[in-house]
């Protein structure tokens, strides 16, 4: 099974219903994000539009690479770095 949220849809920053902090975007992880992917794919997206993947400590790397390879990551940063106009 991949750890990735899925390709057709995308991760849910959203903070969890009990107002914690919002999980890892990786597929089964619900650990506490630490880190932010910002991204975009310059296909459809514009090149200022940011996606947000968050990432635990444990997933940082595997999401990092997943989206690197496809030319989508632009950066990464601590999650409370991110701002409103972050995806």
């Amino acid at each position: 099974m991949s750890i990735f949220a899925g390709l057709g849809g995308e991760p849910d920053p959203a903070p969890d219903a009990d107002g914690g902090a919002a999980p890892c975007s990786a597929r089964g992880c619900r650990v506490p994000a630490a880190w932010a992917h910002r991204w975009n794919n310059p296909r459809i997206h514009t090149p200022e539009r940011r996606k947000v993947w968050l990432a635990c400590d444990e997933h940082r790397a595997s999401l990092a690479d997943f989206l690197g390879s496809r030319g989508f990551l632009r950066d990464t940063v601590a999650v409370d770095e991110l701002t409103p106009d972050d995806g």
